[in-house]
């Protein structure tokens, strides 16, 4: 794999097995110049040195020869990751291209402890950041909105049932349409001209949604309709999927059907003690 180290001005020392690297890195297209993954600007990327797990045809091969601060240029052979069954050719990686590589090591650690502490600081600092993107883009079109302490912001068209609001110990029967703040739109049940259409079953506040339709959904009733604007670190993170990119922050129409009691938990009898002899 061919490589180059930059060394960062500092006297840092070799990195070591068992500790743990803070890094940003990127993976860009060579032929049409496209970003296949970052992390700059976003959450960086963790992991343990463990020289038995390294990998082979990769950066970390080489990370025993860095130090924080240091930054790494690499090219990967699209045709060398096939044949390590890495990848399959396809409409994005074609014979013969290059996958062109950085990295750059910010920190190292000693203790797992230190890498959960410093991990949080990244989210919430991610999660601030997204935050102010949506209120800049709401102030921007004029849309009002109530934030959560979560930082959902929640636009109430109508209320709903006062009276039979959303909790955590409801069903709530929705419908929906999910778009982007690009106005991409990537999931919906909303077909008016589908009668056989039906509404999305939410058992809130188990997790079975993305933390964001937890929160927001606790702001309506039943016949309640509105908008969820949800930052990416209270969706799908660093997940992309289709029209979802990395760290998209994203919106949902929501018309609240109906709101029902979940059903309570079946509990099953002991067994009975056995016989004495």
């Amino acid at each position: 794999m061919p490589y180059k180290i930059t060394h960062g001005s500092g006297n840092e020392k070799l990195l070591q097995q068992g500790q743990f690297v803070k890094l940003n890195v990127e993976y860009k297209l060579k032929s049409k110049d496209t970003t296949l993954s970052s992390t700059y600007g976003v959450i960086p990327v963790y992991f343990p040195i463990d020289t038995a797990r390294l990998g082979k045809y990769t950066f970390t091969e080489i990370i025993m020869k860095c130090r924080k601060g240091d930054k790494i240029e690499f090219s990967l052979s699209v045709d060398t990751l096939v044949s390590m069954k890495v990848l399959q050719l396809n409409e994005v990686f074609k014979s013969k291209d290059i996958i062109l590589g950085k990295a750059e090591i910010l920190d190292v650690f000693t203790d797992v402890k230190l890498v959960d502490a410093d991990y949080k600081k990244e989210q919430d600092k991610e999660k601030a950041k997204e935050i102010g993107i949506i209120a800049a883009y709401l102030a921007k079109n004029k849309i009002t909105a109530v934030q959560s302490p979560e930082g959902v912001f929640v636009v109430t068209k109508e209320a709903g049932d006062a009276a039979n609001r959303i909790d955590s110990s409801k069903i709530a029967s929705v419908y929906y349409k999910g778009y982007t703040l690009k106005g991409e739109v990537f999931d919906s049940n909303i077909k008016p001209n589908d009668p056989s259409a039906k509404p999305y079953d939410v058992k809130v506040g188990t997790g079975s949604v993305i933390p964001g339709w937890d929160i927001g959904l606790k702001y309506f009733g039943k016949g309640g309709k509105g908008v969820l604007y949800i930052p990416a670190m209270l969706a799908y993170g660093p997940q992309a999927n289709g029209v979802i990119k990395a760290y998209d922050n994203l919106a949902f129409d929501i018309e609240i059907q109906d709101v029902t009691a979940a059903p309570k938990a079946n509990t099953i009898a002991p067994p009975p003690p056995p016989m004495q002899k």
